[in-house]
């Protein structure tokens, strides 16, 4: 029988500092992360190891919400407050899901169809 790996496990309260609404809002699962060019600050007192490790993964680029938490294997909502925070700092920057495609209308390709073979 495998050893399953130990999962470090960090409590949600833990990465999130006791908070309970993120500083930044409108993060939602698909929100898409990338890194800017500035890195955390070490000094910053609010900054923690779990934001570092957080903008390392940005740095070679873009993540949503959800792939980073399971990259970080931290709770989705903690992660919105890691990235939240990035945000406020300037390290990274937060774009809106891209929506989904409407579908076309059936009566628009079938008229293009018909231009291009009179087009023959």
């Amino acid at each position: 029988m495998t050893a399953v790996p130990r999962r470090r496990m960090v409590p949600a309260y833990l990465a999130t500092g006791g908070r309970s609404r993120p500083g930044t809002t409108g993060f939602e699962r698909l929100t898409v992360l990338c890194a800017t060019g500035t890195a955390p600050s070490p000094e910053s007192p609010e900054l923690e190891a779990e934001h570092q490790r957080l903008w390392e993964l940005l740095r070679p680029g873009a993540l949503t919400v959800v792939e980073a938490a399971a990259h970080l294997r931290l709770p989705v909502s903690a992660t919105v407050f890691l990235a939240a925070d990035l945000v406020e700092a300037g390290c990274l920057r937060a774009r809106a899901p891209i929506p989904r495609a409407q579908q076309t209308d059936r009566t628009i390709v079938e008229r293009l169809l018909v231009g291009l073979r009179a087009l023959r």
